[in-house]
């Protein structure tokens, strides 16, 4: 059977490797065309299925401006009829969950700028608003008797101080705030003062405070005050509430206190909840990187710990369906680590504790009906199959294949839905049997339009690195490839740096057939340091971000040149955050390529300690901070900026004015080092652009950097002028 199976994916590859269709080459504006699905939810008979679908519209009158918009769309899981959309308001909706009859579905949309949760009945009729709860609410899940519904709410740090319902008593945390200056938390405490700027000390402080509340001033005291677009001097706190599925009812807490829980669901009986998140009332939120999983009753009361302890991270809790066991994830607090999938009884112990050995990193865990199974996806030599892991034998079947990638998936019953990307239609959905067999495309969203477009399918290969890793790349050729004669070849590199590419991955669909469309070649590959290959590849390049990768993303490159159809004269290459930081680093190490494009990067690895949201990067790869003598002399020997003297290429640096992930003080360094030097550089700024700018920004300038970043390597694969 192993040897079928193995022989099945052989017969993909080489189909992957010489399949072309349609006529018309992938232009840059059908990036607005593709429709990304999610959220997929089946009802209890497994015979229908609600999901989200985004697509891109045009945004007002202008042609040139789109935005985004979510709708729920619902299916016959039997493909008896064509998908058909449920919910058409301009501010979209998501997060659709059936009830436990089937008879209507919970789901969320805006609400004055706030999310609430909706109604719908199949029977017909309008949709009827449930929450108008002041902070919002999000993320419906309902209780197996389906007269209640459980929603989360996110709660400023200011506002639960001051509230008379969730904090009657107007407690403060037991963790300290961190203002210098104050004993604990004594500068929270509620005052009577009035604002008065020539008044006594607390009149002044008062005054102050609202000068902070009218953006006056941003009063920095956290550790981690930068979010993905601005600075943030707030903390909030997830709160969990349940509410009766009657319109007016009050929503009542089961969460309490300055603790952050991050996932609840009922119990299979309904009178309980689980809960994952952290409640150690003693250190900073900030500081805190431990998860635990609790139990709560569902008013509220009886709060007991199953799982945590100092130093671990217990998250993605998943009780069977008859109540008796619970499945979860669990490692240390570094992010260079893959968590480890266990269960135990769930009136247990830690000591209960079975652990079923997977190394790869599992997302979205899900009991079979019967409990002998658990699935989940998992990103796995560029794709990310489904898989199902017998709790018995403690051994994973592998569902589906790795030239595609599930994004999401529900079971019930003997029904899996879910929606897959493949280079031939990046987002589809698809219904199989529970053993992943007899399989049926439900929806056409992308592949009627793509039909007619013709790709390139990549050819998968691999090599042996200096460490003895098996290092896999994927070559795409130009849709206009003839034998014998020369293309350009860019070479393209991902972020992360524990992201992972290959057909599995979606969000470079577009990217890689745009350039092919314009007569490149393009290869990509997953070095060292990669997802997608278990713990000791991922920890290939601790204290190693530059020579390593970079001798693994080149080796692929030139093994893609000594196929024979590669022009050595127009070479270029390009990535995103850590790719952008490794693009730095191959040109201030090797002069081969024509031009380069870094995105969002990172190029001094110190500065990037203090002004990136991802700062923990630095102690969890390189073992320290920037301070420490050791840990300095690492950073200064792994930081592109250092060896800016040797950049000759010429070179375009984008950056999003409000991208805190990475900060872009050292994009300016590089430029401005650049440009001191006389070398042939641009920067390019995208107002309002986030770190997410080419995956989900604003497609107005999605569009403009493709476009600048294409324009800039013509410009210097026919200029007759030497960059230096």
């Amino acid at each position: 059977m192993k040897k079928t199976l193995l022989f099945a994916f052989a017969l993909t590859i080489t189909a992957f490797s010489i399949g072309q269709n349609g006529k018309d080459p992938v232009k840059v504006t059908d990036m607005t065309k593709v429709r990304s699905l999610g959220g997929v939810s089946l009802n209890k008979d497994g015979n229908k299925a609600v999901f989200t679908v985004t697509s891109i519209e045009p945004d007002g009158d202008s042609k040139l401006e789109y935005k985004y918009v979510n709708q729920v769309w619902v299916v016959n899981t039997d493909g008896s009829s064509a998908p058909k959309q449920l919910t058409t308001t301009k501010d979209g909706s998501s997060q659709a969950a059936f009830s436990p009859d089937g008879k209507q579905i919970a789901f969320v949309r805006a609400v004055d700028g706030k999310p609430q949760i909706f109604l719908l009945s199949f029977d017909g009729g309008e949709a009827i608003q449930l929450t108008k709860y002041k902070y919002g609410a999000g993320t419906p899940r309902w209780s197996p008797d389906g007269k209640q519904i459980l929603f989360s709410s996110n709660i400023p740090l200011k506002d639960l101080l001051k509230d008379s319902v969730l904090n009657p008593t107007k407690e403060i945390p037991n963790w300290p705030a961190e203002k210098a200056g104050f004993n604990k938390n004594e500068q929270l405490k509620a005052t009577a003062a009035k604002a008065n700027p020539d008044g006594s000390m607390d009149e002044i402080r008062a005054y102050l405070d609202n000068n902070a509340t009218d953006k006056k001033a941003k009063v920095i005291t956290r550790l981690n005050f930068l979010d993905e677009t601005d600075i943030s001097t707030e903390v909030n706190f997830n709160y969990f509430f349940i509410t009766d599925v009657t319109p007016e009812a009050k929503p009542v807490a089961i969460t309490k206190g300055f603790y952050r829980f991050n996932f609840a669901d009922f119990t299979p009986d309904g009178n309980q909840v689980i809960l994952a998140g952290d409640i150690d009332s003693l250190q900073n939120p900030d500081r805190s990187l431990e998860g635990s999983i609790f139990l709560v009753n569902k008013d509220g009361a009886g709060l007991r710990k199953l799982l945590g302890e100092e130093g671990k991270s217990y998250n993605s809790p998943r009780i069977s369906p008859s109540g008796k066991w619970l499945a979860f994830q669990y490692g240390n607090t570094s992010f260079v680590s893959i968590p480890a999938l266990a269960i135990m009884p769930l009136n247990g112990t830690v000591k209960d504790m079975i652990n079923i050995p997977f190394d790869r990193t599992k997302g979205n865990l899900m009991w079979s009906d019967d409990e002998k199974y658990i699935y989940f996806s998992a990103q796995s030599n560029g794709g990310q199959p489904l898989y199902r892991i017998d709790v018995d034998t403690k051994k994973a079947e592998q569902l589906t294949g790795y030239n595609n990638g599930v994004l999401g998936f529900d079971l019930s019953g003997n029904k899996l839905v879910f929606v897959r990307t493949e280079i031939n239609s990046p987002f589809e959905l698809y219904t199989a049997d529970a053993s992943g067999k007899h399989e049926k495309k439900l929806s056409s969203f992308n592949t009627e339009w793509i039909a007619s477009k013709k790709l390139s399918f990549p050819e998968k290969h691999s090599f042996t690195n200096d460490k003895g890793m098996t290092v896999e790349y994927w070559v795409m050729k130009p849709i206009n490839y003839e034998a014998g004669k020369k293309f350009p070849l860019l070479l393209e590199i991902h972020g992360g740096p524990s992201a992972m590419w290959g057909p599995g991955e979606a969000s470079m669909w577009h990217e890689y057939q745009f350039f092919c469309s314009k007569g490149y070649g393009v290869v990509y590959c997953n070095p060292r340091g990669s997802g997608g290959y278990g713990l000791d590849f991922l920890r290939g390049n601790v204290n190693d971000w530059g020579a390593g990768p970079a001798k693994d993303v080149l080796t692929a490159l030139d093994k893609t040149i000594a196929g024979g159809w590669a022009d050595t004269s127009k070479l270029m290459v390009t990535g995103g955050s850590y790719a952008g930081y490794l693009v730095a680093w191959i040109i201030a190490h090797d002069q081969r390529f024509k031009a380069a494009c870094s995105q969002r990067g990172v190029y001094d690895l110190a500065t990037f300690f203090g002004e990136g949201n991802a700062w923990r990067l630095i102690p969890n790869y390189f073992g320290g901070y920037p301070w420490e003598p050791a840990v300095k002399a690492t950073l200064e020997r792994e930081s592109p900026i250092n060896y800016v003297q040797n950049i000759k290429t010429p070179y375009i640096i984008f950056h999003g004015d409000n991208d805190r992930r990475t900060g872009f003080v050292q994009s300016e360094m590089l430029y401005h080092s650049l440009k001191a030097l006389g070398r042939p550089v641009e920067y390019v700024r995208h107002p309002g652009g986030t770190h997410e700018l080419t995956r989900s920004g604003n497609n107005r300038q999605r569009i403009d950097q493709m476009l600048r970043t294409y324009e800039f390597f013509e410009r210097w694969i026919h200029s007759p002028m030497q960059p230096f």
